[in-house]
């Protein structure tokens, strides 16, 4: 092969991997999307009592508005409508929103094994949701009950006191941040234990909330989270290029025009807030937020605009098939599910990050 076409043939090559690379996007997104709406329908269709595929798909195609003969019973409409489609539907937004925080805070600490626990959520959702167990109290508060409630209100109050003890998201460094959050956890942490001391009978009660779990979602509580996870997710969004930014360094984000300070304590406190909602909806569902984001970056690459809407398609469709595979086993938490599908990915993950991965 002489000298010209040997040239040609490389650029030739260079232009089909380059058209390969900008594919893998869409690929991965029609992909995505294509096996949410089956994971979806069949999430509503199996469980311990089956109805038919086609009568699933007639009874939502019903509920959507479109003309349809009625040829099902209704205790089968009642069974998708009223107990698995908004579970399946709160799965998919809880593992959304946790794909999403998980993608910021990867971003911003620049470190791949973050997760959206990773400044004192966790610990304080936690101990929020044992207190609510230990109170003598009955309380329903929006579709909420006292436990989702008050692990929605500690999440927040751990965020707001690392926040505030490190100095503030803008005017502190990641590094305090850090350092704050896992003394402020290692102290919810110890509250945590004590809560469960004291809990006696109600210590299963405790546990299944610390493990994750989508049994009791209903209509009125998806109602109260979703537009927090949908509009805290849909802002983070609107800011992928700061967290571009954010990526390269401060010193590259400030010549980029990004407002270093002003942006990451912006983005910090949208995917606290998110991840608040999600354990105030499920309770504590590891594993999501990290291995994601992280399998989608080794797909699409570290560009935001991409990682952060492909993270939560799949994030979503990832949660509702770990749902169904816990009910369809003998209705296990789902953080159970998601920890052993998880935990193998993150060690994988861990011995990259050894051999000088980066993002």
């Amino acid at each position: 092969m002489t000298s010209p076409d040997l040239a040609q043939t490389r650029a030739q090559v260079h232009h089909g991997s380059v058209e390969a690379l900008r594919r893998r996007p869409v690929v991965l997104g029609l992909v995505g999307l294509l096996t949410l709406v089956v994971a979806v329908v069949a999430g509503v269709a199996l469980g311990t009592v089956g109805i038919p595929l086609g009568e699933t798909v007639a009874i939502l195609a019903h509920r959507m508005g479109l003309d349809v003969e009625q040829t099902w019973a209704g205790s089968s409409e009642t069974i998708v409508v009223t107990l698995r489609l908004p579970r399946v539907l709160t799965a998919l937004v809880v593992g959304l929103g946790l794909s999403v925080a998980g993608v910021t805070f990867q971003g911003l600490l620049r470190n791949p094994l973050a997760d959206p626990y990773i400044i004192g959520t966790a610990s304080g959702a936690a101990l929020g949701a044992a207190i609510g167990v230990l109170l003598p109290i009955q309380l329903h508060w929006l579709g909420l009950g006292l436990t989702n409630i008050l692990a929605f209100v500690g999440a927040l109050a751990a965020v707001s006191v690392v926040y505030r003890v490190a100095g503030g998201g803008g005017r502190s460094t990641m590094t305090s941040i850090l350092l704050t959050g896992y003394a402020v956890g290692s102290m919810l942490a110890a509250g945590l234990s004590l809560a469960m001391y004291l809990s006696g009978a109600q210590l299963r009660q405790i546990f299944f909330y610390l493990m994750g779990s989508l049994h009791s979602s209903d209509w009125q509580s998806l109602a109260v989270g979703l537009p927090v996870i949908a509009v805290g997710s849909l802002l983070i969004l609107a800011r992928a290029r700061s967290l571009n930014g954010l990526l390269l360094g401060d010193d590259t984000a400030l010549h980029l025009g990004v407002d270093v300070r002003r942006e990451r304590a912006i983005l910090l406190a949208l995917a606290s807030l998110v991840t608040a909602a999600a354990v105030g909806l499920a309770g504590l569902i590891g594993f999501v937020g990290l291995v994601v984001p992280h399998v989608v970056r080794l797909v699409v690459g570290p560009n935001a605009r991409l990682v952060l809407p492909l993270s939560a398609i799949w994030g979503g469709t990832f949660l509702v098939v770990a749902d169904l595979a816990a009910r369809l086993v003998g209705e296990l938490p789902v953080g159970i599910l998601t920890a052993m599908i998880g935990a193998p990915i993150f060690v994988a993950l861990l011995r990259r990050y050894r051999a000088g991965y980066q993002l």
